[in-house]
């Protein structure tokens, strides 16, 4: 079964990710959003115990949050386009894969704290 993935930006009240998944396998995090040619608004990918992404295989550019292990943005990266190697941020324990305009939309900054509910 699936897991179902809410974000809530609690600094800036806004909602980040309303119907989500969680990627908490080596495979899951391997295949992450390879072969999407569009994310709905509203989507978000999560990958868990990821401090560093790629975008090889990558069709679409990508907001990218990198948060440590209680939901503080540490990092942030607007369109990430395809093929590229991020960096790998210091303190991060999951990143958080995003429609490009999710950053701008909710203002989301380092240092903001997310509200993260997995179902």
């Amino acid at each position: 079964m699936e897991n179902t993935l809410s974000v809530v930006n609690r600094t800036r009240n806004s909602t980040m990710v309303s119907a989500g998944r969680v990627a908490d396998t080596f495979w899951t995090r391997f295949k992450g959003l390879m072969g999407q040619h569009d994310l709905a608004e509203g989507f978000g990918l999560l990958l868990q115990g990821e401090s560093a992404i790629h975008t090889f295989g990558m069709q679409i550019p990508i907001d990218i949050v990198y948060l440590d292990k209680e939901g503080r943005v540490l990092r942030t990266t607007t369109a990430m386009p395809p093929s590229r190697l991020g960096p790998l941020v210091r303190g991060a324990r999951n990143v958080l894969e995003l429609p490009v305009g999710t950053l701008a939309k909710t203002n989301t900054q380092p240092g903001d704290q997310l509200e993260i509910r997995v179902k």
